[in-house]
């Protein structure tokens, strides 16, 4: 019987393509290195020191292993060595060149491992990933990051029945403090709670991370909306529940970024660019000023002190004195302060606990390399401000069309790093562990790449080919 078919013989139809099963084995590594990194307290309190080194030197060989036969076969594209992030990079050369000066030689070599560990792995991620895969690995630790911190409450609340310490160790007799605690059980108490990372303030900007990139992935219309707008849900719920007054400071900037820059892609002449940015730049000159003025009530208002819970008296004088004794090169790379150091333990503490590290990103860094390590720092992160920001508001275009539309993928960038760069006044996370990740990461993925879907690495790397020579 004779069948007939709409499809010409010449273009029959066909399945989608689907990745193959190395490249899907290979996102899910990547899954589980983003998670390792930004969940690095969930680690350490759950395997300790030994573990938590052994699960760094695994990631390192394991990242080398894979990495380094792929960069020489030149797949799935030749490596662009000639954008990689050269400020970011020379401040890595200069912490490991510091242990020649250091005042803690010790903590420099074992602290740069893992500066070292962190960049390689953020280089390996550009080279292997789109643009979309790399918000998509993103979305996937933060979900496992979400899911077993809800479920480590629920288990504390319902079974425990009482607060955990680090290891599952058993509590002793007497009173504790609090801080010393995994997770506290504050789940149905209204309390401040902790998550499997075991720190409010690192929950709440996990989950302000979280709902950034379920945002973007929502408005780009990726599949399974409602369930990332439940995961959005329950990152909300954590963001609000973990109470951090830095998080609420990020989560505001990140917000004011956002309008501006979805006004500014509104705009269709250069004028009214320029009227937006003198409004955008007075108005937060006056609210930065506005804020400094009313610091105090502000900060009651939030449940802090006016010194920042600490932290202008207690610890930022201390570092001030110890970065004045070497103010151009610095006493010596150290992120984080390694706590069983001679130089660090019961220098600073907090509730018992030797604190490790400034609370000021910039601090941190005048202390550890000096005048040089902030320029190059500073360098690091503004040329990632602006090319960030240019890659959220000028419209895609690589020939004479201009009309094309915006990827919400774009904005990602640009607000992941305002959200670093408020929250590097009060913490330094920004400059260590998943904060330099994501200052690599963004920095060699605009440069190398710098339209979402376009060009040739792009292109390349969703067909799993291998071409000879990439413009």
């Amino acid at each position: 019987m004779a069948q007939y078919t709409k499809h010409p013989v010449s273009a029959p139809p066909r399945a989608p393509e689907r990745e193959s099963t190395g490249h899907l084995m290979l996102r899910g590594y990547i899954v589980l290195a983003l998670f390792t990194t930004f969940a690095h307290s969930a680690v350490y309190n759950l395997v300790g020191e030994v573990g938590a080194v052994i699960a760094l030197a695994a990631f390192l060989i394991a990242t080398v292993a894979i990495g380094v036969p792929m960069i020489a076969r030149g797949r799935p594209h030749p490596f662009a060595w000639r954008r990689l992030p050269w400020a970011a990079t020379a401040y890595t050369a200069l912490a490991l060149v510091s242990v020649a000066w250091s005042q803690w030689r010790g903590a420099t070599l074992l602290t740069w491992a893992l500066l070292a560990t962190v960049t390689i792995t953020a280089l390996f991620i550009v080279h292997v990933l789109t643009w979309q895969e790399i918000v998509r690995a993103l979305a996937s630790a933060f979900k496992w990051i979400l899911g077993l911190s809800l479920a480590l409450e629920l288990w504390v609340a319902l079974v425990v029945h009482g607060p955990i310490l680090p290891n599952f160790f058993e509590r002793p007799e007497g009173e504790i403090d609090p801080h010393w605690y995994w997770v506290r059980g504050n789940l149905f108490d209204g309390d401040r709670i902790q998550g499997i990372v075991g720190n409010s303030n690192l929950l709440a900007i996990i989950s302000l991370f979280a709902m950034i990139t379920f945002g973007v992935l929502f408005a780009a219309r990726a599949r399974w909306r409602t369930t990332l707008a439940l995961w959005t849900l329950l990152a909300a719920f954590f963001f609000v529940r973990a109470g951090s007054a830095t998080a609420f400071a990020c989560a505001a900037a990140a917000a004011l970024v956002l309008l501006v820059a979805l006004l500014m892609r509104r705009t269709t002449t250069p004028g009214a660019r320029t009227r937006l940015y003198v409004i955008f730049i007075g108005g937060s000159a006056v609210l930065g000023i506005a804020v400094w003025l009313l610091q105090k009530p502000l900060l009651g208002l939030l449940g802090r002190s006016s010194d920042l819970t600490g932290r202008s008296d207690k610890i930022w004088e201390s570092v001030l004195e110890r970065a004045a004794e070497h103010p151009l090169f610095g006493n010596g790379f150290s992120s984080p302060w390694v706590p069983f150091d001679p130089a660090f333990a019961g220098w600073i503490e907090d509730h018992g606990i030797t604190v490790f590290h400034a609370h000021n990103m910039w601090l941190d860094v005048l202390m550890q390399l000096g005048v040089l390590g902030v320029v190059l720092m500073a360098v690091a992160y503004l040329s990632l401000l602006w090319r960030s920001w240019f890659f959220a508001v000028d419209r895609p275009r690589w020939d004479l069309r201009s009309d094309r539309s915006y990827s919400p993928l774009t904005l990602l960038p640009s607000l992941f790093t305002v959200v670093l760069l408020v929250q590097g006044l009060t913490e330094s996370t920004p400059i260590m562990l998943w904060g330099w990740m994501l200052l690599v990461l963004l920095s060699f993925k605009i440069k190398a790449v710098p339209l979402v879907g376009i060009g040739e690495r792009e292109r390349v790397i969703e067909r799993g080919e291998r071409v000879r020579r990439v413009p």
